[in-house]
């Protein structure tokens, strides 16, 4: 026989029983937020990776070599600024003097090999000042005028007169640097000094040795009246001077 189907439901309704809930267990995350300590990460590195960054270096820059680049000048510091030409981060460093040009990175990779070569074996650090992020573009010999700017040949940078190039730490003797540097110099176009931390900066071409920016924003110079000196007249007789071609 077939059970009722009331009656079986009903037996089913009965079996149910509501449950005690259990004791809520203790948690070991406390209640209060706990400060996240701010990792300092390096920029332009991909974490867990095992690849290069993609920044590039001070000799070739991670950018598009097909995009067009103008020739441009280097800075001229009219306003009287001073900067980058001071050593800031080594003991010494390499200062161009004698005037504003664009330096290729096939020239400052051969520069920087040379001081490499002489310091090889010492303890040092070398500093770079410039970083080589202008493209030059170059059209073949005997092509005609037009027909676009020309392909890619190669990276410069644009340094301006009284420039730090490069700087160096460490411990070494002082000469041992200045003919490291005189080697570097001489690979590169233009003339170079060898200065030391703490030289005076340089406005244009004047080094600011005892001369404040202020004197030379001043139009004149005060001169002190001790030192101003009478103009003499003009004697009034004239000499009479015999002519040359007369015997």
């Amino acid at each position: 026989m077939r059970p009722n189907g009331p009656s079986c439901l009903v037996d089913a309704i009965r079996s149910l029983r509501i449950s005690q809930t259990p004791p809520a267990r203790l948690s070991i995350i406390p209640s209060t937020p706990i400060l996240s300590r701010k990792i300092q990460c390096p920029q332009n590195v991909r974490l867990f990776s095992a690849t290069a960054s993609m920044a590039g270096t001070w000799l070739e820059p991670s950018l598009d070599r097909k995009k067009k680049m103008m020739k441009g000048r280097p800075r001229v510091p009219t306003g009287g600024s001073t900067k980058g030409t001071t050593v800031v981060w080594g003991d010494y460093g390499l200062r161009m003097t004698d005037h504003h040009r664009r330096i290729s990175a096939p020239q400052l990779r051969i520069a920087e090999e040379t001081i490499k070569q002489r310091l090889r074996g010492q303890k040092y650090r070398l500093y770079k000042r410039v970083c080589c992020n202008v493209g030059v573009f170059i059209s073949g010999n005997e092509m005609r005028m037009g027909k676009g700017k020309g392909n890619f040949d190669h990276w410069a940078a644009r340094v301006a007169v009284n420039q730090i190039v490069l700087e160096l730490r460490g411990m070494i003797h002082e000469q041992v640097v200045r003919d490291a540097f005189r080697l570097a110099g001489n690979k590169l176009p233009g003339q170079w000094q060898f200065v030391k931390k703490g030289a005076p900066p340089v406005v244009g071409i004047t080094k600011l040795d005892g001369i404040t920016l202020e004197d030379l924003k001043r139009p004149r110079r005060k001169v002190a009246g001790e030192l101003l000196k009478p103009v003499p007249e003009a004697s009034t007789s004239e000499t009479q001077r015999t002519p040359l071609d007369l015997p």
